[in-house]
């Protein structure tokens, strides 16, 4: 099969004819029709993510979506031709989906949604999984609460804001000016985080006494706002990106709690990946009751011009998730 492969790390990943993979116990093959980009994968290719444990030579790709071709032992949940999707690989020496195929733990997997098309589904995995452990594993979201998402726009923030809904929660969403209409299109209340202060936004929708959740995307500074916007006493923070130093004495002043997610530990140790999959399905319910749904760059890529796509999603400068294509779809 034909697959994109990343040789050495800060170089351009080469397209490779590489063995078929085949299923193994508790495994299925799975006929890639589209993989998501995500700032991780770049990040992976680069030689920036250490956390990932990735060495080259490696087939990167972590979110898929596809048609089951076979199906090994001990699997009973999936049969062939089921349209199936899931955050199934790329990191920690497992195959990733930039390939044609793939053999995935079908403990990851579940049913693609009806409602959307497989390049749509390919977009949820990794942004759906890290909002749903943050928002509702960690800060169990529920109605009535205010929910502040830092980056509403994002591949992470924009599924989160959408799935706050779905749980009830009024939701607030910081963004730049451009991406203001974007996180209006989710639900959110769009804060423009160029023209307001932390203690403006605070100020204005919550008279002060700050969010029950704020789910940080960003890191860095942004982290740092996020434990003075948070409500006293009860209030939640979350982050996928709490990976630098910072000072908790804002936050431990308001008695406040803090949670990290760190999305990728059952592929790298193969804990809890049924749980993986448990969110991936409800990801589908939603999308087939209408509640979700992702928002994609106009420019679908192939493996044949990937080194275009990884460099959209490096430069920041794509205007959704970026999908490839394993071949050119007439």
């Amino acid at each position: 099969m034909r697959a994109a492969v990343l040789t050495a790390f800060n170089s351009p990943l080469q397209i490779s004819e590489v063995p078929d993979p085949t299923p193994g116990p508790g495994e299925v093959l799975i006929q890639v029709m589209a993989s998501g980009v995500n700032p991780l994968d770049t990040k992976i290719r680069r030689g920036e993510a250490a956390h990932a444990n990735t060495a080259p030579p490696a087939i990167l790709g972590i979110d898929t979506a596809g048609v089951v071709l076979g199906v090994g032992a001990e699997v009973n949940r999936f049969q062939i031709g089921d349209e199936v999707f899931g955050m199934t690989g790329g990191v920690g020496g497992q195959q990733g989906s930039l390939a044609e195929m793939t053999a995935v733990d079908a403990r990851l997997l579940a049913h693609k949604p009806r409602a959307l098309s497989m390049e749509q589904a390919a977009a949820i995995p990794l942004g759906f999984v890290t909002s749903w452990e943050g928002l509702v594993d960690r800060a169990r979201v529920r109605a009535g609460q205010r929910v502040l998402i830092h980056g509403g726009a994002g591949g992470v923030g924009f599924l989160a804001v959408q799935l706050a809904i779905a749980r009830g929660a009024e939701v607030f969403a910081t963004g730049s000016p451009s991406s203001q209409e974007a996180i209006r299109r989710a639900g959110a209340t769009p804060i423009d985080y160029t023209a307001s202060t932390v203690d403006d936004y605070v100020e204005k929708y919550t008279r002060g006494v700050g969010f029950d959740i704020v789910v940080d995307n960003i890191g860095g500074s942004t982290l740092d706002a996020s434990f003075t916007a948070v409500k006293r006493y009860t209030g939640h923070v979350v982050s996928a990106l709490g990976w630098g130093t910072h000072s908790l004495a804002p936050l431990s002043f308001r008695g406040a709690t803090y949670s990290g997610v760190f999305t990728l530990m059952p592929l790298l140790t193969g804990d809890h990946r049924d749980h993986h999959g448990d969110i991936v399905a409800q990801a589908a319910a939603l999308a087939d009751r209408g509640q979700l749904f992702p928002r994609l760059h106009s420019t679908t890529f192939t493996l044949d011009n990937i080194n275009d796509a990884y460099h959209l999603v490096e430069t920041g400068t794509a205007t959704g998730k970026v999908v490839v294509l394993p071949t050119t779809v007439s």
